[in-house]
């Protein structure tokens, strides 16, 4: 990627604040690398992974005020990823309990986004949400 420059509008990069480093770095640890990112990043206090030119990092910064991020404040409410098919989205559902996000809007899963939407949305301990969505 170096020497060509990157199209002006495309994200750069993500960086969450988080109170548990290492709890942040295994939950999403997990859910990016089965989204293809690899691991970019890693020092005392974060680390970051990187699918193509955008990275997201998770920080457990000295700077943090409080303990909680909460989606329905102001500010952050969820990050949406492409996640494949439909039959991907589902696996990705079925596990993610295991690495630590709870599934949300289940009564309405996978169509919560709309009935033309096939997606999941998840929270993890830390109070962040993420919505997979199926390729058409």
């Amino acid at each position: 990627m170096r020497g060509i420059p990157p199209k002006t509008g495309l994200l750069h990069h993500v960086e969450l604040w988080v109170p548990d480093l290492g709890r942040a770095a295994a939950q999403w640890g997990w859910l990016l690398g089965e989204l293809g990112y690899e691991p970019f990043q890693d020092w005392s206090a974060g680390r970051s992974w990187r699918l193509g030119g955008t990275y997201l990092v998770v920080e457990q910064s000295p700077d943090l005020l409080g303990a909680e991020h909460e989606r329905r404040r102001p500010g952050l409410n969820h990050l949406a990823f492409h996640a494949g098919d439909p039959g991907r989205v589902d696996e990705l559902a079925a596990e993610a309990p295991l690495h630590g996000w709870r599934l949300l809007f289940a009564d309405r899963h996978p169509h919560a986004g709309g009935p033309e939407t096939y997606a999941a949305y998840f929270e993890n301990t830390d109070g962040f949400e993420v919505e997979l969505v199926a390729s058409a």
